[in-house]
């Protein structure tokens, strides 16, 4: 560590120097546990308008020079070079007060997030540049105008403000999804734990894998951030909602057109079902999940439990169980130290702030019913007892309202290790204390009854971005209340931001900008790299089953003989297959039906038949068959039928780690009359390269 924490910005290390440097102090980072000082930050001198000019040209040049499948590739060697070298990243964050098992929610899950993010990007988006979004809409009676819906990387910087409480996953969360679609990101991570989030992006520089432009790191306040915003950027913050609010506030926002998405505070909720009384699996799930969220990360999480909603018979029930789980595995101190499992929060400010809102929900009707606001005797780093003056440290606390309608319980959030318990009488009065939240991340709902799970969860959906519903059929596969996945949504309405941070490639998409394109199909199929029916189609010699991923080419076709359907062979297909279904095999049946002239042939009788059309049966780059899409019967086939088939190669999407690729094949099946019998999308494996050719002997 430097006297001054590094910012990283275009394409190199920075840090106050001369006069810049004399002329401040800049905010000193403590230890949470000891108050060391470990860093000091400022970003006087630091040129943020630069900053992000480097972004939006130089980032926006090298990841826009790469496909979605080249970036998903990076981000899973991004994920490799830090594993490697996440010891380093677990010993500095327990100066931010974090136990191992934080740490590894923190470094483990944000790691997570860059394979996932790897992962859906090869299987869910094309090995291109434009997503297409939904099916084609047919403009014209002809075919001749068409229209779809695309999406196109936004042309600025995606900029995250971050809170502190997780440094590596909260940066991690928002860079993934920004760079699959290609936008350059500048990260501000909060100043009580921002030598982690610098730590983590040293070794992505260092690993030699970011795009220059890609990424880069400012350490220390940003005031005129939002000054030097413009259409095109987008901004993702996470903190307070009072914060959140003025930033919206500003004009680069409300009339700049910059995008701006919250993760906000949370009052979030935990209730607990009528049937799941003391001695039931859910009642003891519901305690050891409820513990969980008060002291992981001493409870310094946006997903964290800050109500707990009750049963009213059962409250003293779940009281007793919380403080003797408490006593039991809760052991605070240093994370350094042997057998901790609770450590501090991130800086005596935020342990001030905590104990202030404590007492404003005190003040409110709140009785301390476990725990205690007074300094803690805490395991110190060399394994002794004592009072760690200069630590941050709050020992776990519970708090029970009589009033479930006090206003401070549904609006105070005690930023730490704190939760409050109402009770309930009926399900309904149980969805209505959820509602007052007045928006939540996330809510848990413990019981093992479906009804009522049905009740509340319909009654509560509305109000949150995230539901749990928590029994002892999944207590011991689920990742719990506070933990969001990346392959779904994390945000939430009202209060929490209204945000959706993760969520698939929907988080990939809101950095992308979706727009409806309307033209001919040739157009169509030359800015989307999907061939369009209408489009130039060639029919050559070569059958396109002879041709490797290096030669095939969009619109490469083959129009197929044709062959008659006899009623002898939809009765031996019939027979073979055991589908005797009345519409193939009764006469009379199948006259009556509405939709059959008589006798008719199976679909599938027909997609195999067509198969054997247009197939070409020698080895070749074609690996393998491995699937059917969007497959459709529009018109049914008679004896004394003749069928033919149309095959035109797509969409051609080679595999980045591999030596093959998908080709999606349009495939139409015509009769005599050349009616559209069938539709459906062939997809097939196909080598990269020509076989070697043959070595006369």
């Amino acid at each position: 560590m430097t006297d001054y924490l590094p910012s990283y910005v275009e394409g190199s290390w920075w840090t106050p120097l001369g006069e810049a440097q004399g002329s401040i102090a800049g905010t000193d980072v403590r230890d949470a546990s000891t108050g060391e000082i470990v860093t000091r930050v400022s970003t006087v001198g630091l040129d943020l308008a630069a900053a992000l000019e480097h972004a939006r040209t130089v980032g926006q040049a090298s990841l826009g020079a790469l496909t979605f499948h080249q970036r998903a590739v990076l981000l899973k060697q991004f994920a490799l070079a830090l594993t490697e070298r996440k010891d380093e990243l677990y010993a500095l964050s327990a100066r931010t007060g974090a136990t191992k098992t934080d740490s590894w929610v923190d470094i483990d899950g944000g790691i997570g997030v860059l394979f996932s993010y790897s992962g859906k990007g090869r299987r869910e988006l094309p090995n291109s540049t434009v997503h297409v979004d939904g099916p084609v809409e047919p403009l014209s009676k002809d075919g001749s105008f068409l229209g779809r819906h695309v999406y196109t990387t936004l042309p600025g910087v995606a900029v995250q403000i971050n809170a502190f409480n997780f440094p590596v996953w909260g940066s991690l969360e928002k860079l993934a999804p920004a760079f699959l679609a290609g936008m350059p990101t500048l990260v501000k991570p909060a100043t009580p734990t921002g030598y982690l989030a610098e730590a983590m992006v040293r070794i992505l520089v260092e690993s030699g894998l970011l795009p220059a432009g890609s990424l880069q790191l400012v350490s220390g306040s940003v005031p005129t951030l939002f000054d030097h915003l413009r259409l095109g950027d987008i901004v993702g913050f996470t903190g307070s909602a009072s914060t959140a609010e003025s930033l919206k506030a500003h004009p680069a926002v409300q009339t700049g057109g910059v995008r701006f998405t919250a993760e906000t505070d949370s009052i979030n909720a935990s209730v607990l079902g009528t049937d799941a009384v003391a001695g039931t699996p859910e009642f003891d799930a519901y305690v050891r999940q409820l513990v969980t969220e008060m002291t992981t990360k001493a409870g310094q999480k946006c997903t964290a439990i800050r109500r707990a909603i009750v049963p009213t018979e059962t409250a003293d029930a779940v009281i007793e169980a919380v403080r003797a789980r408490i006593a039991e595995k809760t052991v605070l101190g240093d994370p350094r130290a042997e057998g901790v499992t609770m450590g501090p929060l991130a800086s005596l400010a935020q342990r001030d702030e905590v104990l202030r809102q404590v007492t404003v929900l005190q003040d409110a009707g709140g009785r301390l019913v476990v725990g205690s606001t007074e300094t803690p005797e805490v395991r110190l780093a060399d394994g002794t007892t004592g009072a760690a003056v200069d630590g941050a440290f709050v020992s776990p606390v519970l708090l029970r309202f009589d009033d479930r309608r006090a206003e401070a319980v549904h609006s105070v959030e005690a930023f730490g290790p704190v939760a409050s318990l109402l009770t309930y009488d009926t399900t309904a009065e149980a969805a209505a204390l959820v509602g007052r939240g007045g928006g939540s991340l996330v809510t848990s709902i413990a019981t093992h009854d479906p009804v009522q799970a049905v009740d509340l969860a319909t009654r509560i959906a509305p109000f949150n971005g995230r539901m749990l519903l928590l029994d002892r059929d999944d207590a011991r596969s689920s990742t719990g209340h506070g933990s969001p996945l990346p392959n779904l949504v994390h945000g939430g309405p009202g209060r929490a931001g209204g945000g959706e941070e993760l969520g698939g490639i929907r988080a990939v998409l809101h950095h992308m900008q979706r727009t409806a394109v309307q033209g001919s199909p040739q157009m169509l199929t030359a800015l989307t790299g999907i061939w369009h029916a209408g489009a130039t189609a060639r029919s050559e010699g070569r059958h396109p089953f002879r041709k490797s991923l290096a030669e095939l080419r969009i619109g490469d076709q083959i129009v197929s003989a044709s062959r008659e359907v006899t009623l002898a062979d939809i009765e031996t297909f019939a027979q073979f297959t055991g589908d005797t279904f009345y519409a193939h095999m009764d006469e009379d049946a199948a006259a009556a039906n509405p939709f059959f002239p008589g006798r008719v042939a199976h679909g599938y009788l027909l997609v195999s038949w067509a198969a054997g059309l247009f197939v070409d049966p020698e080895p070749g780059p074609v690996l393998a068959n491995y699937g059917l899409e969007n497959l459709r019967f529009l018109t049914p086939v008679s004896p004394g039928d003749e069928i033919r088939v149309e095959l035109t190669a797509k969409q051609i999407t080679p595999r980045e780690t591999d030596e093959y690729g998908e080709v999606r094949w349009d495939a139409v099946i015509r009769n005599q009359a050349d009616e559209t019998v069938a539709t459906y999308d062939v997809l097939t494996l196909v080598s990269k390269e020509p076989a070697p050719a043959a070595v006369p002997v």
